[in-house]
Formats: C-alpha cells, sequence, structure tokens
C-alpha cells in the first residue's frame, strides 16, 4: 500500500468501527504499511488479520501490531523452497531463531568455561547491580564488578557470588582488562556522561572483546557517532532507547530501517529497545520482538537486559543472536509477572524461561 485509504472504502471501515462490527483483514489492515506497520492516513482495527506464507514486518512494529488484532498465518500454495529463493533478512524475534546458539550445559563444565563477565559500574549503583544479577541468572560462570572508590560495599552486600573490585581512575582500567578471561563486557549503566566515561569506552573496545554499550556509554558519545565507529574494534552490541539512539544517529524512516542503517554504518549490533524493540545486525540480518509486555515500562528494566546480553556473550553466543535471546527471554521472564512487576522481578525469573527452552531443544533432539 503507498497511498492513503480514502473515499467510499474508508467511509465503509470507519461506520463499521463506529457499529463495532469485528473487522477480518487480509495480508494487513487496509491503510496499514506492511513494510513499517506506520498507518497511512486511517487504518481500522481488526479483530483478526490473515496473512500468507510468512508474517510482514508491519505485523510486529507499532502502532501496526495493535491494529492487526490476532494474527493467523494461513497456506496459500507457496512451496518453503521459496524463502531459500527469496532469503528473508528480518523476522519475527522467537527460539527458533537462536535456540540453536543458546548455551548448553556439559557434565565436564566449569566456571571458567561458562564465561567470566565484567561489569564497569558507576556511582548510581541500582543499575549496575540489576545487570549483575541479569547476567548471572543468564548463565555466566563468574562475574566481575568494577566499580567506583566507596561503593565496593554497597555492590559487594547485593553480590555475594561476584567478584567486587576497585576502579579508582582510569589508569587502573589497563589492569581490570588485563585478564583475559574476563571475556565479555558491559559498560554504561550509572557511569554518568563525560570524558571519562569516552575513555573508559575506548579502552573497553581496544580489548576486541564481545561488548555491551548500554545507557551512558552511548550517551556519552552524543553527536559524534564517527568518534565511537573508530573504537569499534570487535564484536559489540549497543542497546539504546529512542532517546539515546537519536543522540548518535539519523532519525529518518521507520524504526527497522533506522536500526538496520545504523548497525551497517557503525559495524555493530544494535537492539533498538521499545516495546516492538528491532535487533539489526552489521550484516543486514533484523529481528522484531513482540512478547514485550507493558509493565517492562518501568526504571531499570533495561539495565536487566543489557545483563542477560553480557551472561549470553560470556558463554560464547554470537552477538545477534545473544541479543535477540536476551530481549526474548526478557519479555517472556516478565510477562509471567503481570501488572506491578519491576525490574528486581525479572532475573528470578530467567531460570524457569531457561529450563522451558531446554525442554523444548530436548525434544527437537
Amino acid at each position: 500500500l503507498s497511498k492513503t485509504l480514502e473515499g467510499a472504502p474508508r467511509q465503509a471501515l470507519e461506520k463499521a468501527e463506529a457499529l463495532r462490527l469485528p473487522i477480518v483483514a487480509i495480508d494487513v489492515p487496509s491503510g496499514l504499511s506492511g513494510d513499517t506497520g506506520a498507518v497511512l492516513g486511517y487504518a481500522p482495527r481488526a479483530a483478526l488479520t490473515v496473512t500468507f506464507f510468512r508474517g510482514k514486518p508491519g505485523h510486529l512494529l507499532l502502532p501496526g501490531r495493535g491494529l492487526c488484532g490476532d494474527v493467523v498465518l494461513a497456506p496459500i500454495g507457496i512451496p518453503d523452497s521459496v524463502l531459500d529463493a527469496i532469503a528473508p533478512s528480518s523476522w519475527r524475534n522467537a527460539p527458533a531463531l537462536w535456540l540453536g546458539t543458546l548455551p548448553r550445559l556439559r557434565p565436564e563444565g566449569h566456571k571458567y568455561g561458562r564465561g567470566h563477565a565484567l561489569i564497569l559500574g558507576g556511582r548510581m549503583t541500582g543499575a549496575g547491580r540489576l545487570a549483575a544479577l541479569a547476567a548471572r541468572r543468564a548463565g555466566a560462570g563468574l562475574l566481575s564488578l568494577a566499580v567506583p572508590p566507596g561503593t565496593v560495599d554497597i555492590y559487594a552486600a547485593d553480590h555475594p557470588g561476584s567478584i567486587v573490585v576497585d576502579w579508582p581512575d582510569a589508569a587502573a582500567l589497563p589492569d581490570i582488562l588485563r585478564d583475559p578471561r574476563r571475556n565479555a563486557l558491559l559498560i554504561g549503566p550509572g557511569l554518568g556522561v563525560g570524558e571519562e566515561t569516552r575513555a573508559a569506552v575506548a579502552a573497553v573496545l581496544a580489548t576486541g572483546r564481545p561488548t555491551v554499550l548500554d545507557a551512558d556509554a552511548i550517551s556519552a558519545f552524543a553527536g559524534d557517532a564517527a568518534g565511537l565507529k573508530s573504537l569499534i574494534r570487535g564484536y559489540c552490541l549497543l542497546t539504546p532507547h529512542e532517546g539515546e539512539f537519536a543522540r548518535l544517529f539519523d532519525g529518518q524512516g521507520d524504526r527497522l530501517s533506522r536500526a538496520r542503517r545504523a548497525a551497517a554504518w557503525l559495524g555493530a549490533t544494535i537492539l533498538l529497545k521499545g516495546a516492538d524493540s528491532v535487533i539489526a545486525a552489521p550484516d543486514g540480518r533484523a529481528a522484531i520482538n513482540h512478547n514485550a509486555p507493558p509493565w517492562l515500562a518501568t526504571a531499570g528494566t533495561g539495565d536487566v537486559l543489557a545483563g542477560l546480553a553480557l551472561g549470553l556473550l560470556a558463554q560464547g553466543m554470537p552477538v545477534f543472536e545473544a541479543a535477540c535471546a536476551a530481549c526474548w527471554l526478557h519479555g517472556e521472564a516478565a510477562a509471567g509477572k503481570g501488572p506491578g512487576m519491576i525490574a528486581e522481578d525479572i532475573a528470578p525469573a530467567i531460570p524457569a524461561v531457561l529450563a522451558r527452552l531446554e525442554r523444548i531443544r530436548r525434544l527437537r533432539g
């Protein structure tokens, strides 16, 4: 659809809505872009949308997702081989996309075999503490927190199973990063914005280890995306919300195209957070998340998400798949809590979700 819905068709649909008649849409509700989920002038709210062969981004991206009602994928006689021929590069984020790369626990395993995650925490200690618990619940075998002077006791009291070390100044960072067993890094939650944060990000990225940049580690480069781009050496994941994204990147276009464009230019995976989170890899792959309940819109949940991604990266999961899995786990754990959930509730719910995934994997062989 490339033009707005007008005239008699629009009038008929508006009357049907006014009479509260159930509307069934074919492919997408009239007036809705299947590529972006945007409304072109007007689109009715369908009770049911029947589509064919495979879903469209507009079924998942807002506001389209809210207008499609129940979406049913119906056969239309197109053979599966056509999917290989068209080679789609965007998917609905679901376990089938990444379950094969989700880390497996082995009888001979040990804690270092499950990865040693490192978080560079700040003086706003809640953010780093939430991320730390999430990383451990995601399966990291060991977790270290490097934190500012005067905060060690606060972090340590919450995390008796973690290693908490003093991070007095920039000069101490090389020693903290020297241990090669610290194989996945997270910087940004609660850190503050300024030159010290930029310098710390540069030091972390120089290691070439899988790194999650969240919150202040992103905002510290506001207006200087090229400066950040020049520092990226290895596997990197950025987890911005819309405001943080806008401080670095062009805001033109829909969420899917913006995330893809930024990921390709930056050479890093982007997890653009929201009710319809988009995960985009530098090679053009993208996934749209769909299971985030509205009660995830509360303080601290982004820190939990960053920690989940860190924990999966520490276990050797590829960056795009780790970002997709973290986003799905985050939504699934939150969905089971219901309204009234707070960020602290999410990480303790992760083991049950992981156990469910393990049962699915065993059934599939």
